[in-house]
């Protein structure tokens, strides 16, 4: 359930990622592009939702439009509504130093496998409904629900979600294994800034 915020895009953040993409080129030599991988993003076969409950700090995602105002500390909170409905709480540290957060909902779509939900929020246009097509899907869960992948179907997004803000290098180096495992070019992935954990912004594929 990937933050998502009213404010508008930083063009300025905009380039900088775009310029951090082009200079990971050479690191494309061994693609994991979706013509691997046709069919559409995989769930795990079982989802604890209320395991999955909590704080997730966001380490790695695709940049999307919606929160390229977000410089660091991206997190998501959720909480078990009821056995189809989570509760979504979005918020991040601005380029300006402020908060920007959204509230919203995640209805499960899969009751075989929890892990394929719609992510609905009220005041975003065409978002707005509780109803609608799987825009989330968890695709990865560690074991002890330390850190998870999730995305949309197409992979068109995608994002590390970490219980903690910082992961040791053995632990990125999972990270990467498993995104690319699932169909996702690791160059595409942009690391999230977060206090205590990584300060910079540079492809997956890189780390």
């Amino acid at each position: 359930m990937g933050v998502s915020t009213k404010c508008g895009c930083a063009v300025g953040l905009a380039t900088a990622a775009a310029a951090v993409l082009l200079a990971a080129g050479p690191a494309q030599a061994e693609p994991m592009g979706q013509a691997e991988f046709p069919g559409a993003l995989a769930p795990v076969a079982g989802l604890d939702v209320e395991r999955y409950a909590g704080t997730w700090y966001q380490l790695a995602a695709v940049p999307q439009p919606f929160n390229l105002d977000c410089a660091r500390d991206t997190r998501a909170v959720y909480g078990v509504r009821d056995s189809t409905n989570v509760s979504v709480s979005n918020s991040c540290t601005t380029w300006a130093g402020g908060t920007s957060g959204i509230e919203g909902n995640a209805r499960v779509n899969d009751p075989v496998t929890n892990a394929q939900l719609h992510v609905s929020f009220p005041s975003v246009p065409f978002q707005s409904g509780p109803d609608g097509p799987t825009n989330y899907v968890v695709t990865y869960i560690a074991d002890d629900y330390s850190w998870a992948l999730v995305g949309d179907p197409a992979r068109t997004s995608g994002f590390v979600l970490s219980r903690t803000p910082a992961v040791d290098d053995s632990g990125w180096k999972q990270i990467r294994q498993v995104v690319e495992s699932r169909g996702y070019n690791s160059c595409l992935l942009l690391t999230s800034p977060t206090t205590g954990g990584r300060d910079n912004i540079q492809p997956l594929c890189t780390v």
